[in-house]
């Protein structure tokens, strides 16, 4: 119960400012609905909910089981014929979904595990129409310094501070992390355009689980705190994740 609560806390401000970007980019066609691609969207967690608001959306994932289950919900969600899911990866992106089809490109968690981040977003660059919307979501290094230094392992904290991918040793499972200025310069120089940054989870995966279980109102007042304290730079340093809207 609590870890689905973090989780709505983590993609409520995710999914609102996505909202925000894809009204501004339907309104070159009202009603119509857009062409939504979700590299990486598993089991269709944003996906699903945007084919409900009228959207069409292609989910390209490697799992056939995470596909599985997104067919399963997007029949439950009465959506089928609005969500296609595809077996493959960024590296086959372009084949897949063909150039200049898309209005917006989801990537959320994905460009930390790529084989060539570069070539991954010069891939969503083709996709998309001009004008089209990226929502990036990637992982922070500032994040993992400080909790492994919150977490009493000084010397892996210095390691992830220096390392160039942001790992804090050679068992740490995520292959890379970002910091803002550098994932912001890998997209200017894919040719996208930053309109906003915010931070993701600055507060969630600090805050006991006991309080957030235990005290009345306390999953919405964190909601609130992250929302206020997304677009602080201060703040934003910190956050586990930023979510970047951009548009080619």
């Amino acid at each position: 119960m609590v870890e689905r609560r973090r989780r709505g806390v983590r993609t409520a401000l995710v999914g609102e400012a996505l909202r925000v970007a894809l009204a501004a980019r339907e309104r070159t066609d009202p009603g119509a609905g857009l062409d939504i691609v979700d590299l990486g969207g598993g089991t269709g967690g944003f996906a699903v909910p945007l084919a409900v608001e009228g959207h069409r959306v292609t989910v390209v994932d490697p799992s056939p089981d995470a596909l599985a289950s997104l067919e399963r919900r997007a029949r439950d969600e009465g959506v089928s014929e609005l969500v296609r899911g595809v077996q493959g990866d960024a590296a086959e992106l372009l084949g897949l979904v063909g150039e200049s089809s898309a209005d917006a490109v989801l990537c959320h968690g994905v460009l930390e595990v790529v084989d060539d981040p570069a070539q991954a977003l010069q891939a969503m660059a083709s996709v998309l129409r001009e004008g089209g919307v990226l929502s990036l979501l990637v992982a922070q290094r500032n994040a993992v310094v400080l909790a492994r230094a919150l977490a009493g392992h000084l010397a892996e904290a210095r390691v992830a501070l220096q390392d160039p991918d942001g790992r804090w040793g050679a068992t740490d499972p995520m292959p890379r992390r970002f910091d803002e200025a550098g994932i912001i310069g890998q997209l200017a120089d894919t040719g996208f355009m930053v309109h906003t940054v915010h931070g993701v989870r600055t507060f969630a995966d600090l805050v006991p689980s006991a309080f957030v279980d235990s005290e009345p109102g306390a999953a919405d007042s964190l909601a609130d705190l992250e929302r206020a304290a997304s677009q602080h730079p201060a703040f934003r340093a910190l956050a586990t994740q930023l979510h970047i809207l951009a548009t080619r």
